[in-house]
């Protein structure tokens, strides 16, 4: 049974229902009612977003049709790697620049009688307008002598290839202490550059190299 609130009717000296009226429970309740419907609306949205991005991703995968999500997700991901693992092995023996910065330093033998000492050394990182000088200046105070250099970009990345002799020593018949002290002066030297150009927020290597890939070759 509803209740009814009555009033007293001053004219008629009788009770009558009192008009009705919309409390604060009743505004409440409105507006969680609007805040519900909201609510499902953006969820039906999301769901129909994820299920867009699903089916797209079915079209990537061979034979996904049949998968449920997890199944279609572990797929996806195994996709992902076999390719990350041939683009690296096509890029095997290429000088490409990749997306982390890094300096590698390595030394090698050639096949020449005394076994000359060679150093191969790469610095990679975002082009800004210094970057060259600054190499060039960097190994310019090296004991080393430049044998060869190569330089590959990659949209706004570049990646800087040498390779040094130790112009103090020709057949490179140094003690193995000497030949890491040497090899740790390189790295850290080209550490310096990279260092200077994090702690050069000014530069925007985004507006400086297009995004064709070129390469060159000097002596």
């Amino acid at each position: 049974m509803v209740s009814q609130a009555l009033m007293l009717d001053a004219e008629k000296g009788e009770l009558v229902k009192a008009p009705a009226r919309i409390g604060k429970k009743g505004i409440s309740e409105a507006k969680d009612l609007g805040a519900l419907k909201s609510h499902s609306e953006a969820e039906r949205r999301r769901r129909e977003r994820i299920n867009s991005h699903l089916a797209t991703l079915r079209g990537l995968v061979p034979c996904a049709e049949k998968m449920d999500k997890a199944t279609l997700l572990a797929a996806v991901i195994s996709e992902i790697k076999d390719l990350k693992k041939n683009a690296l092995e096509a890029c095997e023996g290429l000088l490409v620049p990749m997306d982390d910065d890094e300096v590698k330093v390595e030394t090698f033998l050639d096949g020449s009688e005394g076994g000359t000492l060679y150093f191969k050394a790469s610095i990679c990182c975002d082009y800004r307008p210094e970057l060259l000088s600054d190499i060039r200046n960097a190994i310019e105070a090296l004991p080393l002598k430049m044998m060869n250099a190569e330089i590959s970009t990659l949209g706004s990345r570049l990646k800087t290839e040498f390779v040094f002799t130790d112009r103090r020593n020709k057949n490179g018949l140094e003690d193995a202490e000497a030949i890491q002290l040497l090899t740790d002066s390189i790295h850290q030297t080209l550490k310096s550059v990279l260092e200077k150009g994090s702690a050069s927020p000014e530069y925007s290597p985004w507006t400086t190299l297009s995004n064709k890939r070129m390469r060159v070759t000097f002596l």
